[in-house]
């Protein structure tokens, strides 16, 4: 259905779409809230949501307890500047990597809205899965199903009321609690976490505030803010109507077949009465958990959950009717009965998201085990001994492998270069760390040739692989030359 135009209403007449803009679900047309309700919903689509919400939710609660090779699979400490995905440990100096690889995710999400549209919000969405399946289950089983939480809303505040309520937001603060306490986990570490709830708050006063306003986060946002976060804050779906075309999948009324919508009644011939296959039940109303009506095309505030999908399909097997009057479809496949081609657009959009995933794999396959350093210290300079010029520089060993690894250094050009290290001549580097140190650089004083010198620096392994390698100047006497 074009986006300016959209069928409303019993007789079919068209009507702009601008219209209904002045009565967003989740709002009045005075501004005030209007608090949802939904019906719970049930059917296949349901179903298939669910588990994949228990499968992502049990990552969730999984993945800060996984180790790859003694690292956490995934942490992302800023104060210690400690990152880790897939186990692999990420430096400052690795930050292009991660700047790439949002770049490829951002790239990934316009390719998908632009074939799948808001899949990712109904199906994905942290914010969906916690609010739809956990916070909402709470809802259904404290206050009972639409009409129950209904009557319980507009009731006075006695003793059913006050109980009801109260043990369901003590709920909700309990598992605020928890989320927060897991996504901490994230960012400082599992073992960190129950050392801070062992101490106690006043012995880690600052982890303790951030865990408070983070709850008190979370409360606010599943206990009151709920589905408007997608309506009203969430700015992937204002991206979405720049995104979608007549060729993106979403979930569409086939209003061809369902207009004119009218009441059922058993016994009639609708098509000889001309009437459509919607007979008005509204049960895709009572389940959105936006509270939109789908009929009304497609709207911003459609996350693409399929709840109407499941409870129109439901009606249309009560009614004896085809099911998929509310479906997964294009535009073109409902206005001009074109099926869905992979179009040049996304064509497109998939060549450069393989491009910069493969560019992504090699940079993470050629990072290297190790980064080395050679800094002369300020202000020093060469000094002559026996015959020798020597020139001092720091070294920072950055090991990025997962194993404790044991170095030496070696001159690699010009020749003739002598390391000298004031301790042993092999270095021992721990995983995941910087090591510094110093070290002496001498040449035979008839090798240096001018007052600054270019030479590189070599580190190896026990087996003489070249780990890393470094290029820099080596100074001596100033000579003039004829």
């Amino acid at each position: 259905m074009s986006e300016d135009k959209i069928f409303k209403g019993g007789q079919g007449q068209v009507i702009e779409a601008e219209t209904f803009r002045d009565s967003v679900g989740t709002m009045e047309q005075s501004g005030k809230r209007r608090w949802i309700f939904p019906k719970k919903p049930s059917g296949k689509f349901t179903n298939y949501r669910v588990l994949v919400s228990i499968i992502l939710l049990a990552l969730f609660f999984a993945i800060p307890f996984i180790k790859i090779n003694g690292n956490p699979f995934l942490l992302i400490n800023i104060v210690d500047r400690q990152f880790f995905i897939l186990g692999r440990p990420f430096f400052p100096q690795d930050f292009f990597i991660l700047a790439l690889g949002a770049i490829t995710s951002i790239v990934f999400i316009i390719l998908f809205t632009v074939v799948f549209g808001r899949i990712f919000c109904g199906w994905i969405c942290p914010q969906t899965i916690f609010l739809e399946m956990i916070f909402r289950k709470v809802d259904y089983l404290i206050e009972g199903d639409r009409n129950k939480q209904m009557k319980l809303d507009r009731q006075e505040w006695n003793a059913e009321k006050i109980w009801k309520r109260s043990v369901k937001y003590f709920l909700f603060l309990i598992i605020s609690l928890v989320i927060t306490h897991w996504m901490y986990m994230y960012i400082v570490g599992y073992q960190e976490v129950f050392n801070i709830m062992q101490q106690g708050p006043f012995e880690n006063f600052s982890s303790f505030m951030v865990m408070i306003i983070f709850t008190a986060a979370f409360y606010f946002t599943f206990a009151w803010f709920r589905e408007q976060v997608c309506t009203l804050v969430c700015p992937y779906g204002r991206l979405q109507g720049v995104l979608i075309d007549k060729q993106t999948i979403n979930v569409y009324y086939d209003y061809k077949r369902g207009e004119n919508r009218s009441k059922w009644r058993k016994g009639e011939d609708r098509a000889a009465e001309q009437k459509g296959d919607c007979i008005d039940c509204n049960q895709c109303v009572v389940v959105c958990p936006t509270g939109i009506d789908i009929r009304d095309g497609q709207q911003l505030e459609c996350v693409n959950c399929t709840a109407c999908i499941d409870a129109c399909d439901e009606v249309m097997v009560k009614v004896g009717l085809p099911k998929g009057l509310i479906r997964y479809a294009t535009e073109d496949e409902i206005e001009k009965e074109i099926p869905f081609k992979f179009t040049n657009r996304m064509k497109a959009y998939s060549a450069v998201l393989i491009l910069m995933i493969g560019f992504l794999g090699f940079l993470l396959s050629n990072r290297g085990e190790m980064e080395a350093k050679f800094i002369k210290p300020a202000g020093s300079t060469y000094f002559v001994r026996d015959g020798n010029i020597t020139n001092i520089y720091n070294y920072t060993f950055l090991n990025k492998s997962t194993k404790d690894q044991l170095v030496t250094i070696k001159v690699i050009e010009p020749e003739k270069g002598k390391i000298t290290l004031s301790g042993e001549e092999k270095i021992v580097l721990k995983k995941d760390q910087m090591t510094k140190g110093t070290v002496n650089l001498s040449f035979p004083e008839e090798q240096i040739k001018s007052s600054k010198q270019k030479v590189k620096i070599g580190v190896y392994d026990p087996s003489g692989k070249l780990l890393d390698s470094f290029d820099t100047s080596f100074e001596g006497p100033f000579k003039i030359q004829f």
